[in-house]
């Protein structure tokens, strides 16, 4: 993380990853949190607070991190929120099929919450397809998405004109529709 003053998050210009960054926008990374795990069932392992967190952490990995603004930052942590959503997925899916080989009666697994796990590696997996078929499509279901961000914001985080935006992300819901159809 780099030290000194960081431009205002609601006006253009660069941004530097830091702990008043975090502050100025956590209301904004808790919506987008809050908005991926309302796509899913209720885990008692993943919150908002975590995600947010979890994601702050990911985009410290990178030392000295710099954003063109403030919705390029909110892309990147959308796609940060979305990895550990499906690394968490992932992690679930391995444990139903034995990993640690707890013993469960058959009426707590009819009962259980894994199903919307599953969907969200039945979106990765679709999301991974829409990437090598049309890869600048998958950063826009991103933004859009996962994200929540506008048109107008997915525009300008991608450098993208919005009508551009509006065409990739009618291409891509198409696409993805199709994806799902087909399993």
């Amino acid at each position: 993380m780099t030290t000194g003053p960081d431009p205002d998050p609601e006006q253009n210009g660069p941004l530097t990853l830091s702990e008043e960054l975090l502050a100025e926008t956590y209301d904004a990374l808790r919506r987008i949190a809050s908005r991926q795990l309302s796509r899913q069932s209720a885990t008692p392992s993943l919150n908002t607070t975590l995600i947010v967190h979890e994601a702050w952490l990911k985009l410290a990995g990178g030392a000295g991190r710099e954003f063109n603004d403030r919705n390029h930052y909110l892309a990147t942590a959308s796609r940060a929120m979305r990895h550990i959503l499906v690394d968490h997925a992932r992690r679930k899916a391995t444990d139903k099929r034995g990993a640690g080989a707890v013993h469960v009666e058959l009426e707590d697994w009819l009962v259980s919450d894994t199903a919307p796990m599953e969907a969200v590696l039945t979106v990765e997996d679709a999301l991974e397809a829409l990437a090598r078929h049309a890869p600048e499509l998958e950063a826009v279901v991103e933004c859009r998405f996962f994200g929540g961000l506008t048109t107008q914001e997915t525009a300008d985080a991608l450098g993208r004109s919005v009508r551009t935006v509006e065409r990739q992300w009618s291409r891509a819901r198409a696409y993805l529709s199709e994806e799902f159809r087909a399993d």
